[in-house]
C-alpha cells in the first residue's frame, strides 16, 4: 500500500485507463518514484516491459533500450525491413547498418505498436535520467508518436535531469505528516513517540528515509535512551545524503568478500550471472557471498541478475569500497566481460597513455557510431584522446569527439572537447585532414553559438589547410552560406569575397561551388537580380551532402520552382530511404520551399509541420526556426494573424539567438503578405521598405515580395514608388527567361498600365501561368485582372475570372483572398458559388496520411514515411473519411486530392 498517493495513482490509472500516452514521474531520490510505477505494473492489465538506468552503464549505447525489449525480441522480424536492420544493428543483434538513433525510436514504437496487437503494453523506465543517451533518444521519440494506439509510456526520473520536452509530467512532494506517520508506523511500530517523532523531522517526508533512518538506530537509540540519533537534528545535509551514509555503513560492517562481490555488481550491472561468477571468483570470492547482502536487504539476486535495494546502495557501494578494490573489480571484469564493456573496464584500469587500449576505444567508437550511438561515440573517443600516446592521435580523437557530441545535440560538452583538442594541438604540428576537420567543428560551435562569421573564418582556415577536394568543398559551401544567412555586418562582403577567392576551378561539383561562391558575392554587393547557372548532374552519393542540399537550393535563385520541387523530393525521399532522420529537417525546409513557391500550400503546411515537430525532436533549433518562418507565410496567406504572429516570433527568437537570417527574413514576409491579404496597403510598403535595410535584406525570398509590393503601391495610389523594384522584376525575370516570373512581370505592368494595354498584358500573363502552372499567383492573376474588368463594366466576363480565383483560394485555404474575390464577385451582382471543399477540413497530417493511402500505400508503408505508427495511421483516416465523404481505402482513388 502506498500512504498519501491517492491524487498521483489517480494520474496514473487515468493514463492505463486511457491505453495510450507517456508521463515523467519526478522527484528527488527515495520520494517513491519506483514505488509509483511499482504499483502501476502490479495494477495493469497489460504486457509489461521494465528496465532501470545504470549510472555505470551511461556511455554503452542502447544498453537500456536492449533490456527494455529482451523479452519481445522476437517480434522485430514483424517491422518494416529498414527498421529491422536499423533496431538488429542498435542493439548488436546483426550485421552493423549505418545507423540512426532517430530512424531506432521509429522502430521502437513500431515494434511496441506489434505487440499491443495482442494487448495493451505498459513500459516502465526507471531511473530515467541515467539512461544511456541513445537510449534515452529512442524511447523518447517514440513516446512522443503515442496517441491512438494501446501503448502507455512511464518515466520516472529525479529533479533536474532526463529532459522530456513535450511529454506530461507528474511531480512529487513529500509525503503529508498524516501519510508519513502511517509508513513511520508500519515500519518501527515498536518505536517510542519521542523518536518516532524525531524521526518524523529528521525524514521530512521521504518515504525512503522514513523505511531506512529506523534501520540505523542502535538498540539503546531504539528504547528511547538519551544517546543522540545517528543524524544531527537541523542539519543542513539533504535526508537523502544522511540515508545514503546509512547505507555505507551497512554495507561496510560486510564481509570483505560480500562487499567484493557487490563492487562487482556495482561496476557491470547487467553483465549477467555467468560473467559475475567469473569476475567474483578473480577476487577470491562466489556468488553464495552475495547471501549476507541478501539478508541486510541490500540486494536480490535472481536469474536476471543482482537488483540492488535502491539505487543509492549502488553508490553506498563505490563510496565504501577504496581504489584499490575499485581497481581490482575492474580488473576482474576486464578479465571476463565481451565487447564493449570489457574495453570500458580495461580502460578504467589504465592510468598511463596505453596506445593499445586507446585503439580498442577507438574501434568500440566505431562500432558505436555504426549502430548510430553519438553520445556513446563521443565518451568513447574522448576516453581514447586522454590514454593516446601519440599527440596527433589525441587532437584526432578529441575532434572526433567533439563531432559526435555535435551530433547527439551536446553543444556544452562538444565545446569542452573542442577545448582539449586546441591545447593538445599548440604541441604539435597537425595534418592537413585534421587541421580541416578541428576547424569544421569550432565553425559549427560558432555558429549555434551566434557567430556565424567567425564561423565563416574557421572554414577558411579549414580550406586553406586540406589538399582533400570533398572536404575542400564542402568547407567551402557552407562558408558561402553561412556568409549568406547571417545578420547583416560589415563584414560580410570581405568573408564572400574571400571564399569566391578560395573557391577552385573544375567541372561538375566544383563548379557548382564556385558559381554558388560568385552568386552569394553578388547578392552581398547588392546584385538582387542574380542568378545560379550551374548544374550538378550525375554526381550523386559522391557529392557531399551539405554542398547537394545548397545545389538543390538554387532552384529558389534560379526561379526553377518545379525543378526544386523534384529534385527536394527526391533528397526527403533518400532521406527517408536511408533511415537519415537527423537530415531530414533540413531537406523538408528546402521541399516545403518548393512546395510553398510552387503555390502548393496544403502540402506545404503538411510538409512544415512534420518538419517541426522532427526538427524538435531530434534537437535542431536552427532549422527549427527556419521551417516556423515558412509556417508563419502560410498562417498569413489563410489569414490565421495569432498563428502568423506566434511562428513568426519564434522564427525571430530563433534567428536573433544564433544572428541566423533565413528563418526571421520568412517571418518578415509573412508579415509583410498578412498586411496585404488584409488591405494594410500602407503598412505592408512600409514593412519591405524596412527590410531593404535590415538585417535580412539579403535574403532571396525578397525578390518573391516585389509583385507584392507594387500592387500594395497601385492600391494606395502611388505606383512611382514601385517602379525601381518593376525594374529590378524585370532585369530578375528576363535573366532567368522562365514563364512563372514573366507572367509577374506581366501582371505588375498591367497593374500600371492604361486601360488601353492593361487587359492585353493581363492576358498575357494568364497564357504564361497555363505554361507554368503556380495555382496562388495564377489565381491572384485573376483576382487582379477580374477586378479590372468589373471596373472596366464588363462584369461577365469579370465573373468568370473572380469566381476561377475563389475557387483556387478555397483550395488553399487562403481565406482573405478568397474573401476579396467572393466580395468582388458579388460587386458584378453575381453570387459567389463556393465550391464544397472537403481536402479543407483536414488536418495537414490528415491531409498527407490520406494523399498517400490513395497511392496504394499500407497503413504500415504510410507510417515509415511520416514517422507514425500505422495504429496512428489508421486513426488518421478513421478521422478523415467522414470529413471527406468516403467509408473506404478504394474510393479515395475517386477523388481529387491533387497535391497542393
Amino acid at each position: 500500500m502506498l500512504y498519501g498517493r491517492q491524487a498521483e495513482q489517480s494520474v496514473i490509472t487515468e493514463l492505463l485507463e486511457n491505453r495510450s500516452g507517456a508521463l515523467v514521474v519526478r522527484g528527488e531520490a527515495g520520494i517513491g518514484k519506483s514505488a509509483l510505477l511499482g504499483c502501476a505494473a502490479a495494477g495493469a492489465q497489460a504486457q509489461v516491459l521494465r528496465v532501470a538506468g545504470v549510472e555505470s552503464e551511461a556511455d554503452l549505447p542502447f544498453a537500456a533500450l536492449h533490456l527494455l525489449l529482451r523479452p519481445v525480441l522476437d517480434h522485430i522480424e514483424a517491422l518494416p525491413r529498414q527498421q529491422a536492420e536499423a533496431l538488429r544493428g542498435a542493439l548488436g543483434l546483426g550485421g552493423a547498418t549505418r545507423g540512426d538513433r532517430f530512424l531506432v525510436g521509429l522502430a521502437t514504437l513500431n515494434l511496441l505498436v506489434e505487440l499491443s496487437a495482442a494487448g495493451p503494453v505498459l513500459c516502465l523506465v526507471d531511473d530515467a535520467q541515467w539512461l544511456d543517451g541513445e537510449s534515452a533518444d529512442a524511447l523518447l521519440f517514440a513516446a512522443r508518436r503515442l496517441h491512438a494506439e494501446p501503448v502507455a509510456v512511464l518515466f520516472a526520473a529525479r529533479d533536474g535531469a532526463f529532459p522530456a520536452r513535450g511529454l506530461p509530467e507528474l511531480r512529487l512532494r513529500e509525503l503529508d505528516a498524516e501519510a508519513a506517520g502511517k509508513l513511520l508506523a508500519e515500519q518501527a511500530a515498536d518505536l517510542p513517540p519521542t523518536v518516532r517523532d524525531q524521526l518524523m523531522t529528521e525524514a521530512g517526508g521521504n518515504p525512503l528515509a522514513l523505511i531506512e533512518l529506523p534501520r540505523m538506530l542502535t538498540s539503546e537509540q531504539r528504547k528511547g535512551a538519551m544517546a543522540p540519533l545517528p543524524f544531527a537534528a537541523g542539519t543542513a545535509q539533504p535526508v537523502t545524503d544522511r540515508v545514503l551514509m546509512g547505507f555505507r555503513n551497512r554495507v561496510s560492517a560486510l564481509p570483505p568478500a560480500t562487499r567484493s562481490c557487490l563492487l562487482v555488481a556495482a561496476l557491470d550491472h547487467h553483465g549477467g550471472l555467468d560473467v559475475l561468477a567469473r569476475a567474483v571468483g578473480r577476487l577470491r570470492a562466489s556468488l553464495v557471498d552475495f547471501a549476507e547482502a541478501e539478508r541486510e536487504g541490500l540486494v536480490r539476486v535472481g536469474p536476471e541478475g543482482v537488483a540492488f535495494h535502491h539505487p543509492l546502495v549502488r553508490t553506498a557501494v563505490l563510496l565504501a569500497c577504496d581504489i584499490a578494490a575499485r581497481m581490482a573489480a575492474h580488473r576482474a571484469l576486464a578479465e571476463t566481460a565481451d565487447g564493449d564493456r570489457r574495453a570500458w573496464h580495461l580502460a578504467a584500469v589504465t592510468l598511463q597513455p596505453d596506445e593499445e587500449v586507446a585503439g580498442l576505444l577507438e574501434g568500440l567508437a566505431l562500432r558505436a557510431l555504426r549502430r548510430g550511438g553519438q553520445t556513446a561515440v563521443s565518451a568513447a573517443y574522448a576516453r581514447a584522446a586522454e590514454l593516446s600516446a601519440d599527440p596527433h592521435r589525441a587532437v584526432r580523437r578529441w575532434t572526433a569527439a567533439a563531432q559526435a557530441a555535435i551530433e547527439a545535440g551536446l553543444w556544452q560538452r562538444a565545446g569542452e572537447l573542442v577545448t582539449k583538442a586546441r591545447q593538445q594541438a599548440e604541441t604539435v604540428t597537425l595534418a592537413g585532414p585534421v587541421q580541416a576537420e578541428l576547424a569544421y567543428v569550432r565553425a559549427k560551435l560558432e555558429v549555434e553559438a551566434g557567430r556565424p562569421l567567425d564561423g565563416v573564418r574557421l572554414l577558411h582556415e579549414g580550406v586553406e589547410a586540406t589538399d582533400d577536394l570533398p572536404a575542400k568543398l564542402s568547407l567551402l559551401a557552407m562558408a558561402g552560406y553561412y556568409t549568406w544567412a547571417s545578420a547583416a555586418h560589415p563584414d560580410q562582403l570581405t568573408l564572400a569575397r574571400r571564399t569566391e577567392e578560395l573557391s577552385p576551378d573544375g567541372e561538375g561539383a566544383v563548379a557548382v561551388v564556385r558559381t554558388m561562391s560568385h552568386a552569394f558575392r553578388h547578392v552581398l554587393e547588392g546584385d538582387a537580380t542574380t542568378t545560379l547557372l550551374s548544374g550538378m548532374s550525375g554526381q550523386g552519393a559522391q557529392i557531399p551532402y551539405e554542398l547537394r542540399c545548397l545545389h538543390v537550393f538554387q532552384g529558389i535563385v534560379r526561379d526553377n520552382i518545379a525543378g526544386m520541387l523534384d529534385a527536394a523530393t527526391a533528397l526527403v525521399e533518400e532521406c527517408r530511404a536511408e533511415g537519415r532522420l537527423g537530415r531530414l529537417p533540413q531537406a523538408m525546409v528546402i521541399l516545403s520551399i518548393a512546395q510553398l513557391l510552387g503555390g502548393r500550400h496544403p502540402s506545404a503546411r503538411a510538409t512544415v509541420t512534420a518538419g517541426l515537430a522532427l526538427a524538435s525532436d531530434v534537437g535542431q533549433p536552427m532549422w527549427r526556426g527556419y521551417l516556423a518562418g515558412i509556417h508563419s507565410w502560410l498562417s498569413a496567406v489563410a489569414g490565421a494573424q495569432e498563428e502568423c504572429e506566434a511562428l513568426a516570433e519564434q522564427a525571430i527568437r530563433d534567428a536573433d539567438h544564433r544572428r541566423w537570417m533565413p528563418g526571421a527574413g520568412w517571418a518578415e514576409c509573412a508579415r509583410a503578405i498578412l498586411d496585404l491579404g488584409l488591405g494594410r496597403y500602407e503598412l505592408m510598403l512600409d514593412r519591405v521598405d524596412r527590410s531593404r535595410t535590415g538585417p535580412t535584406r539579403h535574403a532571396f525570398l525578397w525578390r518573391y515580395s516585389w509583385p507584392d509590393y507594387i500592387e500594395a503601391a497601385v492600391r494606395v495610389g502611388n505606383p512611382q514608388r514601385a517602379l525601381d523594384l518593376l525594374n529590378r522584376l524585370a532585369d530578375a525575370a528576363e535573366a532567368t527567361g522562365r514563364t512563372a516570373p514573366l507572367a509577374l512581370l506581366h501582371r505588375s505592368h498591367a497593374l500600371l498600365a492604361s486601360d488601353d494595354e492593361a487587359g492585353m498584358l493581363y492576358e498575357r500573363a494568364l497564357a504564361l501561368h497555363a505554361e507554368d502552372r503556380q495555382p496562388f499567383d495564377e489565381a491572384r492573376t485573376r483576382l487582379v485582372y477580374g477586378e479590372w474588368l468589373r471596373r472596366n463594366k464588363r462584369r461577365a466576363e469579370a465573373r468568370a475570372q473572380l469566381q476561377a480565383a475563389m475557387e483556387v483560394f478555397d483550395q488553399l485555404g487562403a481565406a482573405p483572398w478568397s474573401a476579396r474575390a467572393a466580395a468582388e464577385l458579388r460587386a458584378t451582382g453575381a453570387a459567389p458559388v463556393r465550391r464544397t471543399d472537403t481536402l479543407g477540413e483536414l488536418t495537414p497530417q490528415e491531409l498527407h496520411v490520406v494523399r498517400l493511402a490513395a497511392t496504394g500505400a499500407s497503413n504500415r508503408e504510410i507510417g515509415a514515411q511520416l514517422f507514425l505508427s500505422p495504429r496512428t495511421v489508421a486513426s488518421h483516416l478513421y478521422k478523415a473519411f467522414p470529413k471527406l465523404g468516403v467509408s473506404s481505402r478504394a474510393e479515395l482513388a475517386r477523388l481529387k486530392l491533387g497535391d497542393g
